[in-house]
């Protein structure tokens, strides 16, 4: 089986997707022992070829897109690859890869965008969404396309990168309607 299968089939495993939004410390260390040495090679660029598919292209997202989130959970490695991700989703967009992958494993293709905090991959990732009817995605794309449109990044990631909050920001964090990550 190739790397890229068994990486579709763990991230959408029924014990796996339960803890996508919902992760536990073990499942971040999980992630971190049996993936990091993938994830490096995905941000060396060593797993290009997965991208010659549809499936291989969302699992090289998931690796680039998600397993930091989780692996490196509240340092600035955890957002280093967002980047990396939002181009190579664009290049799926282009190529219609997204046309091609089942309904229920399209918003992992399309996170990358939501992840940005370029505005433009904000409103792609609000149109993505939409035209896809992914109507629960679509309403957490908007709450992140508002967040980025009113501070112009995300206020909870500015302490693990060392960045300096403005008074607003902290207002907002200190808040009900603040979103954490």
């Amino acid at each position: 089986m190739k790397l890229y299968k068994e990486i579709i089939e763990y991230w959408f495993s029924p014990r796996v997707s339960k803890l996508w939004f919902n992760s536990t410390k073990e499942f971040d260390e999980e992630l971190t022992s049996q993936y990091e040495s993938l994830l490096k090679k995905a941000i060396k660029g060593e797993l290009k070829e997965w991208e010659s598919t549809p499936e291989g292209t969302l699992a090289l997202i998931i690796v680039l897109d998600q397993f930091p989130l989780n692996m490196y959970r509240g340092k600035a490695e955890s957002y280093s690859t967002g980047d990396q991700a939002v181009a190579i989703a664009k290049e799926a967009v282009q190529k219609g890869f997204d046309q091609k992958i089942p309904k229920d494993q399209i918003a992992f293709l399309y996170l990358p965008f939501m992840h940005s905090e370029d505005l433009q991959d904000q409103e792609m990732s609000v149109m993505l969404f939409e035209k896809a009817g992914l109507v629960e995605n679509l309403r957490f794309a908007k709450h992140h396309q508002n967040i980025v449109h009113k501070f112009g990044r995300f206020p909870h990631r500015n302490e693990a990168l060392g960045r300096k909050s403005t008074e607003e920001e902290l207002e907002y964090l200190s808040s009900k309607q603040a979103f954490k990550g």
